[in-house]
């Protein structure tokens, strides 16, 4: 029997920094769910054999119902939850078209990066809220 010890598999994660206006766009996660109530920079699991970038488009479409286009990397946060452990990379994304309809989200807003501190973040979150106000003086 082949058994490994101590291997931490990660889950490879996207989250989206979507901004407008000087805000950026946060989604409450549904009550009755993993990390339930909690809030996140929208993204999800990159599944096989597709790109992080692949991943964020096809994620903000079937959450929100909006194509974005992918930019920059802006930062990313390694969590082990109980569940398992993640690997998070966020990008910089840019909202091309669509209208916003959340579909796996209980809410969504568009918050000033100075207010990120006021909302409950998922864990793996909450270092790229931290960074994020940082980079923009919130």
């Amino acid at each position: 029997m082949n058994r490994k010890v101590g291997v931490i598999v990660l889950q490879r994660v996207t989250a989206a920094i979507l901004m407008r206006d000087g805000k950026v766009f946060i989604a409450k996660r549904k009550a009755n769910g993993l990390l339930a109530g909690k809030w996140e920079f929208p993204g999800g699991k990159i599944e096989k054999g597709e790109s992080p970038e692949e991943c964020l488009k096809r994620e903000m479409r079937e959450e929100f119902h909006i194509e974005v286009s992918v930019g920059a990397f802006f930062g990313e946060s390694i969590y082990h939850y109980e569940h398992g452990a993640i690997h998070l990379l966020a990008y910089y994304v840019q909202w091309e078209k669509g209208e916003f309809r959340p579909l796996v989200h209980d809410e969504f807003k568009w918050v000033p990066v100075a207010e990120l501190k006021e909302y409950g973040f998922a864990p793996a979150d909450i270092p790229l809220a931290e960074k994020l106000m940082k980079v923009l003086g919130g």
